[in-house]
């Protein structure tokens, strides 16, 4: 159980990998971050888009799926922390993904458990992945009831 990242790019940025390294030494089982980069598609729009969800459908076994996608729903950081224990605690892993500069197809769309907006903006991708990391390690910290969220 754990939770692992699959995320359509190269790899990350030196800046984005400090950012993530700290948050990464600070989480404990089961909320550990793995990280699997999936390449982009050498295609544009639909055909890309429908690549490179091929390409994430593949990976995906019984795990919680979480999608990324600013047209999802947007939830404050306790209620993530929920969407993250809960299956974590029934021995299920939790597979969040972070779609392509085209995003993903319907059919990833529909394998989704749950579709997480982290806002209406649009963020670039190495930007989201540092977020993502802070958020998993605020979740860690709420499920715990330290101190590190302030209500």
């Amino acid at each position: 159980m754990s939770i692992r990242v699959l995320a359509v790019g190269r790899k990350h940025e030196s800046w984005v990998s400090e950012g993530i390294e700290r948050y990464a030494k600070r989480l404990k089982k089961p909320f550990d971050l793995s990280w699997q980069l999936i390449n982009h598609s050498a295609r544009q729009d639909d055909a890309a888009r429908a690549e490179e969800s091929e390409r994430l459908l593949t990976k995906l076994g019984e795990d919680f799926v979480v999608l990324l996608d600013e047209r999802g729903k947007a939830i404050d950081s306790p209620g993530l922390s929920r969407r993250l224990l809960a299956p974590l605690e029934t021995s299920r892993s939790v597979t969040v993904i972070i779609g392509g500069a085209y995003g993903v197809d319907r059919r990833v769309h529909e394998r989704a458990d749950f579709v997480w907006s982290l806002s209406p903006l649009v963020f670039p991708h190495q930007l989201v992945r540092l977020i993502l990391a802070e958020q998993v390690y605020r979740a860690q910290e709420i499920a715990g009831g330290r101190s590190y969220h302030h209500e």
